[in-house]
């Protein structure tokens, strides 16, 4: 695909963006959180690739490239408007702890009662961004931790520390808000 858009070939480049437009969309609005922003931002990442798709070396997938180039131009926007990607609270440490990749939530069977699954999404939109959207690539649109790693750029044991991190946050957002102890 990639040798058919730097060829020039008709079509081929509207192919690329019909076969990568949804992972697009779903990281940056993810990111940016706001519909009018992810549109626009959606527009730049394909322009950024039209533009840098002679520097794709072939060294990751074409969609972890894209992946990534839509990774930092959401949070270029993010930077630019000084919105943190992620909470104060949080720090790059990467304490054993913190870098299972599972903790034992078990996402899909807690959310089986559609109220819940109300909720959660909720509480998943109250996230920092960046975990926001490492929880919407992990558990829902089960990307592996190699593939989010390298679509967001950050080490694997950083995506695992935010996604333990935001399971952890969701639980006892959850916990408070069904009455449940801890």
């Amino acid at each position: 695909m990639v040798s058919a858009v730097l060829a020039g070939e008709p079509g081929a480049f509207e192919r690329l963006i019909k076969r990568h437009q949804a992972l697009v969309w779903h990281m940056v609005h993810r990111m940016v959180a706001n519909h009018e922003d992810a549109r626009e931002l959606c527009q730049d990442v394909f322009l950024r690739v039209h533009d840098r798709l002679r520097q794709f070396r072939y060294e990751s997938s074409l969609a972890s490239w894209i992946g990534r180039v839509a990774f930092n131009i959401a949070a270029r926007h993010l930077q630019k408007k000084k919105i943190a990607i992620v909470s104060a609270d949080e720090d790059d440490g990467e304490s054993s702890e913190y870098l299972r990749a599972s903790d034992g939530f078990d996402l899909e069977t807690s959310c089986a009662d559609q109220e819940l699954m109300q909720h959660l999404a909720g509480e998943i939109e109250r996230l920092p961004p960046l975990q926001r959207t490492l929880i919407t690539l992990y558990h829902l649109d089960e990307l592996g931790i190699g593939d989010i790693a390298a679509s967001t750029g950050l080490p694997e044991g950083t995506v695992k520390n935010y996604l333990f991190r935001a399971r952890q946050r969701l639980r006892q957002q959850m916990e408070q808000r069904l009455g449940v102890l801890a």
